[in-house]
Parts: structure tokens; sequence; C-alpha cells
């Protein structure tokens, strides 16, 4: 009897031990991106070369915490994101771009991939952590998108921070912003969002891609949208499917770019369903759009991507893409330009 007693208790403890080494085990992965655009070693100072790279360093090491503590892949993406968000480096939160009015008008999603469930803001002003407003909407509504004041309102009653639109302000991009007017209206532009051809612009939206120790994916996407925009302009990345898309059978996708174009080509769906019937990696599927579809037409940006293996892929067809991630041997890479 005591013989049988000791028996089952070594396997119990076998049992345990062996479902935390698989726990210990579970891989778990995630990355984010700060923005692509015309980004030059030759325009960044040393010093603020190394600022983004802290700065990315500590936003994907603060989502990479959550994962190994066992949090989820959205709590992860929320942690990297308002990091982000924070920080007056991107074009998101505080450090956002001004629209023609001179004001700020953030917008945000996030999505699960297990369940498909989604939320998103689109031009809300006074929204400390847009990306904290879209999973309100995704946890706590039953719609997918509210933007403006009803937005802010629900964000009220959620009992998310509020502040005041000048807590978004920065003196570099009011100075961009006094540029890319000054450019349009000399050029006869002013009533255009973009011209390239005369207006230099840097996308710094910022985003995240994460997998969990559930085998759970889900992507997250964050903005001040686009410098001098107006009339309520509202880009990709607030748009399911355009600007950001999860799916656990495919794969997850945070885009940042010339927005009127990724939504055009639902690029981030594209890219999952591309993975999903095509059967193609990830980074096939990744580079596939950003260079033979999005560029051919003009539309320059990049993407990270993330399957529910860990496979990582962050396609750009611009000049550089501020970029990090910890794949699943936690091994951490930070990189800015195309040759990193």
């Amino acid at each position: 009897m005591k013989r049988l007693f000791l028996t089952a208790l070594l396997t119990s403890a076998l049992s345990m031990a062996g479902a935390a080494t698989a726990e210990e085990q579970a891989p778990v992965a995630i990355a984010i991106h700060g923005g692509a655009g015309t980004i030059l070693k030759a325009n960044l100072t040393p010093e603020q070369d190394q600022a983004y790279r802290d700065k990315l360093n500590e936003a994907v090491i603060a989502g990479y915490a959550v994962l190994k503590n066992g949090g989820s892949s959205t709590d992860a993406i929320i942690a990297a994101i308002e990091i982000m968000e924070a920080s007056p480096l991107f074009n998101a939160g505080v450090g956002a771009v001004y629209t023609w009015e001179a004001e700020h008008e953030l917008d945000a999603s996030i999505m699960e991939g297990d369940t498909l469930n989604a939320g998103a803001v689109a031009g809300v002003k006074t929204i400390a952590s847009p990306i904290a407003a879209a999973r309100a909407v995704m946890d706590h509504s039953v719609h997918v998108m509210l933007s403006g004041e009803g937005a802010q309102a629900f964000a009220v009653e959620q009992g998310l921070a509020m502040v005041e639109n000048s807590h978004f302000d920065t003196e570099r991009r009011m100075r961009a912003l006094e540029k890319v007017k000054a450019r349009l209206l000399e050029n006869d532009h002013a009533s255009l969002i973009v011209d390239p051809a005369t207006v230099d612009y840097k996308f710094g939206t910022v985003g995240a891609v994460a997998l969990d120790a559930n085998g759970n994916i889900a992507a997250g996407t964050s903005t001040g949208g686009m410098t001098a925009k107006r009339w309520g302009r509202v880009g990709d990345s607030p748009i399911i499917g355009a600007g950001t898309w999860a799916d656990n059978s495919s794969c997850a996708v945070s885009a940042t770019g010339h927005g009127e174009f990724f939504i055009r080509n639902h690029v981030a769906a594209d890219i999952c369903s591309r993975v999903k019937y095509q059967g193609v990696t990830i980074a096939e599927a990744g580079e596939t759009v950003m260079q033979d579809v999005l560029l051919p037409m003009g539309g320059t940006g990049g993407v990270i991507i993330i399957d529910a293996e860990g496979n990582i892929a962050m396609p750009f067809n611009t000049e550089g893409m501020y970029r990090a991630s910890v794949d699943v041997n936690g091994e951490v890479t930070v990189a800015i330009y195309k040759e990193n």
C-alpha cells in the first residue's frame, strides 16, 4: 500500500513537472515597429539613432516580459505600444503630427487571432492612450470602431485617462506642420493630403504583433496620421484588414505607411490570406505585397508579421523602418535602416 502511494505521488509529481516544462517551453515572441519612410543614417545624429534604438528596445522588452510572465498577446501589445505612445519620438500619442488646423487626431486598432475580435478608434483628440481605447471598444462594446466625440465619450465611461489635446504637442511636429503647409501652398496643393514630389513624409505609426504561451497571436496599431491632414482624414491604422489583422490560422500584421494605398489593397488581411490560402511563408507573403503590389502603385511603408509558430518577418519598401523583435529563442533585434 505504501509503495502504491509513493508511486502515485511520484507519478503526480512527474506529471506536474512535465506540465511546467511544457509551459516553460511554449514559444512566445513579439515584434514592434515605430514607422517607416525616408529614414537615412545620414539624417540621424548618433544621439538620435541611439534614442530610437533605446526606446524600441524598452518597448519590445516590456511586451516580451508580459509574455514570459504568462500574459496574453493582447496584454503584451498594449504594454509595448503604450510606451511608444508616451514617447515624442514617434507619431502616436505624445509626438503625434498636427492636422492642417494644428490639432491632433489619433487613430488605433487591435485584433485577437483566436476569436477574431477587434476594436478601433478614429479621430480622437483627448484620449491619452488610443490603443487602450481600441482595446476597450473590443472588450466592452458590441462595436468594432468608434470615432470622434462618441469614442471619447465611451472612453470616459470606461474610466480611461483623458487629456487636453495640447498634451500631444511637440515643437518638432509643429515645425514639420509649418514646413509642409508652406510647401503645399507654394505648389498650389493646399487641398492635397500628400504630394510626394514636394514633401518628404515619414510615417511614424507604431504597432506590435505578438504570440503568447497559449498559442494565440494578436496585432495592434496606433498613429497620429499624416502631417497636415484635413477634413477628418482617417488612414489605414484603425481599419481592420488594412492596417491591422490577426488570425491564428494564418498570421498577425501591423502596418505603417501611406494609408490610402494600404486601405485600397487591404494590406494586412491580404498578407494573411496569402499565407492561409497559398501556403506561403509570412516572409514571402509580406515581400510580395510590399514590393509587387504596393510599390508599383506608389504605396510606400512596411509591415511587421508573426505567425502561430512565432516566426517573424518585417518587410518594408522604404529607406528604413524603426523596428524591434524578440524571437522564440529570446534573441533581441533592434534595427532602423535597411542595413540595420
